[in-house]
């Protein structure tokens, strides 16, 4: 069919009720929809069956992960996500696979014939590679295999490529950005401090660090406030990097690392523990056993610093997993609760809160930190991984970065304390005073 992009625009805009708010270029280099929209170009038939097949984010992302969709070399990567945002909220409340009774009424007979004759009617496209995932992951969710198993899928793509996307902080996850600061490091180091403040760190105290990621906590901590750190982590990527990195900054007699889960970890009590971005992966079938043993590993009056992702209590659906994207692509078997949740069953395990605090405008700008350290190297993160794992990495990280922005999730630091048996929570009385360093 010649101008199939002429023949397609036209019928979608019926099925959604609504101009399409994107344009589109076709297989056969003809354009149509919205002059000054951002564009898409379709470089096949196949992308058409990606959506057809499934008609959402997840379809959308199925054929860009797969090479089948691409954005126009002159498209702002976040302008296309806010147009296909909106385009997806409006395919919420109209389907784009029409009951088969409505198959046979004029729009039918259209969207049948403008299918047949782009080629878009077919057999389901082969999974991208990079989604094979949920196929790896058998066992009861949040086992202890099963949790190694999705926590290598994620972090054990290679220490190059999170270096080239972190940057030499290797901290992945929200970094903070008080007024003067310039630059992620600058942001990275000004978090892993007010961690350290939070906490109360003072010299020869034990921190445990549950998700201890590359080290860069615990190499803080050590270096600026004394600490003997251990770390714990699923990932065996992780854990060489983290090693290397602490015996190179000469800390090995008081920094260890091991790969074990949070479960399995039976010798405290600790003086302060924190969780830095750990907390969407434990289940919140397991939420209440996470908090029940981080409380039993802490001495009295000793402190958890919670750092975690929230979804909003007000969205639709009681579902508290990832998105379908998130989910078959980048943090399988995760969940995000919200905060009001989190701080209940943090109370239940016995904790006292004192302090929550959110992050949610610094994530996004960390975020987009890293989209461009990504975009900046982006043959070498090709050749580091795959095209399509680096695809799925630039439009996870660009599309939470604007979840962020648009107060869709959150994230928050959830400063809870073991009280003595006298009720006694070992803080100052003014949060001034505890997150003042010589304290």
């Amino acid at each position: 069919m010649a101008d199939a992009a002429g023949q397609l625009v036209p019928v979608l805009e019926d099925l959604l009720g609504t101009e399409l708010p994107i344009r589109l270029r076709t297989w056969d280099g003809a354009e149509a929809g919205p002059s000054g929209a951002p564009l898409l170009v379709l470089r096949n038939r196949r992308a058409l069956r990606h959506l057809l097949w499934r008609p959402d984010e997840l379809g959308l992302a199925r054929a860009y992960v797969a090479g089948d969709l691409e954005l126009a070399p002159e498209t702002d990567l976040y302008q296309v996500l806010g147009a296909l945002d909106r385009l997806i909220s409006q395919s919420h409340t109209v389907s784009l696979r029409p009951h088969p009774r409505d198959l046979f009424g004029p729009q039918g007979r259209r969207l049948l014939r403008t299918a047949v004759g782009v080629g878009a009617l077919g057999p389901r496209p082969p999974l991208p590679p990079e989604e094979a995932t949920r196929e790896k992951l058998t066992g009861a969710r949040h086992s202890l295999l099963r949790d190694r198993k999705a926590i290598s899928h994620h972090y054990d793509v290679g220490n190059e490529f999170y270096s080239l996307v972190l940057g030499p902080s290797m901290v992945y996850s929200c970094a903070y950005w008080p007024a003067g600061t310039t630059g992620l490091e600058a942001a990275q180091e000004a978090k892993l401090d007010l961690i350290c403040r939070k906490l109360g760190l003072r010299e020869g105290m034990r921190l445990l660090d549950v998700g201890c990621g590359w080290g860069s906590l615990l190499l803080h901590a050590a270096e600026h406030y004394g600490v003997r750190g251990t770390g714990i982590t699923l990932s065996a990527e992780q854990k060489r990097g983290a090693e290397e990195r602490i015996a190179e900054a000469g800390l090995s007699d008081r920094v260890t690392i091991r790969l074990q889960d949070y479960r399995e970890v039976a010798d405290g009590p600790y003086d302060a523990i924190s969780s830095v971005g750990m907390a969407e992966h434990v289940g919140s079938e397991q939420f209440r056993r996470y908090g029940t043993q981080l409380y039993g590993l802490l001495a009295p009056g000793g402190r958890l610093l919670n750092h975690q992702i929230a979804r909003r209590p007000n969205l639709p659906g009681e579902d508290y997993r990832m998105s379908p994207f998130i989910a078959a692509y980048v943090f399988p078997d995760g969940d995000l609760s919200p905060v009001g949740n989190t701080v209940s069953l943090l109370e239940e395990a016995g904790f006292e809160i004192r302090d929550v605090e959110s992050l949610r405008e610094h994530y996004a700008l960390t975020l987009r930190a890293w989209v461009d350290n990504l975009e900046a190297e982006w043959d070498q993160a090709v050749k580091l991984t795959t095209l399509g794992r680096a695809r799925v990495w630039r439009l996870y990280m660009a599309a939470s970065a604007m979840a962020f922005e648009e107060n869709r999730i959150g994230v928050n630091q959830i400063l809870a304390v073991r009280t003595g048996s006298d009720g006694a929570s070992g803080l100052p009385r003014s949060r001034e005073e505890w997150l003042a360093k010589d304290v």
